[in-house]
């Protein structure tokens, strides 16, 4: 019986970006962070998007998660934002993926 072939590391990449890219409360912390060109905690956050901050919590999770984002601990404050190097690698494998 033959032996069925794994899924590529690329593809692995990309099906995690799509997940985070999955809700628009992920799609909108991203445009945020990136708009903003710097960092900010979830309560700054948290005042203009229609999420419990619990919720929030929980998609902030799932970004640091992908590689998207990373989180910056300031005691008492965690500062959010994107981690550029990983965002060139998404905006380069889906490119390629979505020719």
């Amino acid at each position: 019986m033959a032996t069925k072939p794994k899924f590529t590391a690329q593809q692995q990449q990309i099906a995690l970006i799509g997940k985070a890219l999955s809700h628009p409360a992920r799609v909108y912390i991203l445009e945020k962070l990136n708009n903003l060109k710097t960092c900010c905690t979830s309560g700054e956050m948290i005042c203009d998007i229609p999420i419990a901050r619990s919720t929030l919590s929980q998609h902030l999770k799932e970004l640091k998660y992908s590689g998207l984002i990373q989180g910056d601990i300031e005691p008492p404050k965690i500062k959010y934002c994107i981690n550029r190097k990983n965002w060139e690698v998404a905006k380069l494998l889906l490119n390629e993926f979505l020719k």
